[in-house]
C-alpha cells in the first residue's frame, strides 16, 4: 500500500504531449495538511503526484481546477506556500498513479466500491481521509464531504498491456489489475490525463 507519492523512473507511461505550468505550492491539492485527511506527502523532488491547481471549496472554483503531474518542484529548506511547482496538464499524457477504487460515499464514509475497472474510467482528484497517504485519485466523483472531484482523467493501458493484447485478454506480464476487492483498495494504474476543455 502507497505511504508516499509516486516516485522512481517508471511513473512517466509516455514521453509527450508537454504543458508544464508553474504554481505556488501552496495552491496544489491535496499535498501535506491541504485535505480533509490534513496528512498528505509533502511535495518534494522525485515524487510525481497528479494533483488539482487552485480552490479546494466550491466558493473558490472547485471542482474546475486545472489538474495534472507534478513534475518538478524547487523548493526552500524548510518549504513555503510560495515554493515554485511545476505541474504538465497535457492532455494525452500517460502516468502511472496509486488510484483508490472508491466510488461513492454515504455520510463521510466509503459506500460503495469499484471491483472491476475498464479502461476509460474516470478518475478523479480526490482529498477524502479514506485515500492512504501517497494517494490523489479515486474513482468517485464527489469526496467524502459530498463535493465535487476534479476529473483528472482515465484508466488507461500501460506499455506492457498494449504489448500484452489489451486489457482482459491474455497477460503475462501486466499490471492493470482486472478484479479489486470489494473494499478501499489502492492500486497502480496508468492514467490518462485529461483537458478541461475536453469535459465540457
Amino acid at each position: 500500500m502507497p505511504a508516499t507519492f509516486q516516485s522512481g523512473t517508471d511513473w512517466q507511461q509516455s514521453s509527450e504531449p508537454h504543458t508544464i505550468v508553474d504554481c505556488q505550492e501552496q495552491d496544489c491539492w491535496p499535498v501535506d495538511t491541504r485535505s480533509i485527511a490534513g496528512n498528505k506527502d509533502q511535495l518534494d523532488g522525485g515524487l510525481h503526484p497528479v494533483v488539482a491547481i487552485g480552490g479546494m471549496t466550491a466558493a473558490d472554483g472547485r471542482p474546475l481546477n486545472l489538474t495534472g503531474v507534478v513534475v518538478s518542484v524547487n523548493r526552500t529548506v524548510l518549504g513555503t506556500g510560495t515554493d515554485r511547482v511545476e505541474v504538465d496538464i497535457a492532455c494525452g499524457k500517460v502516468v502511472r498513479q496509486f488510484v483508490c477504487n472508491i466510488l461513492t460515499y454515504n455520510g463521510g464514509n466509503p459506500a460503495t466500491y469499484e471491483t472491476a475497472p475498464i479502461v476509460g474510467q474516470p478518475v478523479y482528484v480526490d482529498d477524502s481521509d479514506d485515500l492512504l497517504a501517497g494517494t490523489t485519485l479515486s474513482m468517485s466523483p464527489l469526496n467524502s464531504a459530498g463535493l465535487k472531484n476534479p476529473q483528472a482523467g482515465v484508466l488507461w493501458y500501460c506499455q506492457d498491456e498494449i504489448a500484452d493484447a489489451s486489457v482482459g485478454g491474455a497477460r503475462a506480464t501486466s499490471t492493470f489489475l482486472g478484479t479489486l476487492a470489494n473494499s478501499n483498495t489502492e492500486a497502480e494504474y496508468c492514467v490518462l490525463l485529461v483537458s478541461k476543455r475536453d469535459l465540457a
